[in-house]
């Protein structure tokens, strides 16, 4: 329990101090979260690869290069003509990754091929998506004001409903909600988590102006559904390849991914509800 305490300070303090110091450090810390969280998919979807350590980092490269290029532009780092040219060098190289399977000799090479694009959808895109959460929306590839309050708002209402769904399964819960997957995951968790969700996105829809009291509801629904689908899909991943949890970097809370799986998968939905409403 003090491991967890402990880490627990340490990784809020990066967090609110990444979020809340400007472009710059957002950037950095989340360029480190993704480029993490993609070493520790990598390092599931390859556990039994004897080149793991390869695949491994040329995976993490370059499902991370959205963030860095497309990401980058959107903060003004550098001009939207970078941005076109990076996504233009994102499809061109997908293509080693074709030519690598024929020199290393897999027995199922196009699976392996998959698990790269599937860094890519997975973490790669989501994480460059938030970039362009953190400000108001706009035309893509242009530069804008970066809003800490976004960010964190987002995460507040996955991690608002992680955590009361935690709470009130764990003492109310009865009917499971995907024994299979997750067995202590209860319906009763799951409403009451949304339910609290929804009231803080509610409360302080009055006091920050991140985003409109409409869009503030809307979140709180999206991270209830999608935050726990998120962290479903990453149990699932898990038991699929008989690991218990991704990585080891924050003691007493396992890895990156175990963090971030259920904000991960919200993201993309985010943006979405954002669109639409």
């Amino acid at each position: 329990m003090l491991q967890r305490t402990i880490t627990a300070i340490f990784f809020s303090a990066a967090m609110i101090g990444g979020i809340f110091c400007g472009k710059y450090t957002f950037f950095l810390l989340f360029g480190c979260i993704t480029a993490g969280s993609l070493w520790e998919l990598f390092g599931l979807l390859f556990h039994e690869d004897r080149y793991l350590f390869t695949r491994r980092t040329a995976g993490t490269l370059w499902a991370l290069s959205p963030f860095l290029l497309l990401g980058g532009s959107a903060l003004g780092y550098w001009g939207g003509s970078a941005a076109f040219s990076g996504i233009i060098a994102i499809i061109f190289s997908a293509a080693p990754f074709f030519i690598l399977e024929l020199f290393l000799h897999p027995e199922r090479p196009f699976d392996n091929v998959g698990r790269y694009l599937l860094g890519m959808a997975y973490l790669g895109i989501p994480f460059c998506l938030l970039v362009y959460l953190s400000m108001p929306l706009g035309e893509f590839f242009t530069s804008g004001d970066y809003s800490p309050w976004r960010v964190f708002g987002l995460l507040a209402l996955v991690w608002t409903n992680d955590t009361m769904a935690y709470l009130i399964g764990s003492t109310l819960g009865k009917r499971k909600l995907l024994e299979r997957i997750s067995p202590k995951k209860t319906w009763e968790g799951f409403i009451g988590g949304g339910i609290c969700t929804a009231l803080l996105a509610w409360g302080v829809s009055g006091y920050l102006d991140a985003f409109t009291p409409t869009q503030w509801v809307g979140l709180a629904v999206v991270a209830t559904i999608f935050g726990t689908l998120g962290d479903l899909v990453e149990s699932m991943l898990k038991r699929s390849v008989g690991i218990k949890d991704s990585g080891s970097l924050l003691p007493g809370h396992g890895g990156l991914l175990d963090r971030f799986d259920a904000f991960i998968f919200a993201i993309p939905f985010y943006w979405l509800a954002l669109i639409i409403l």
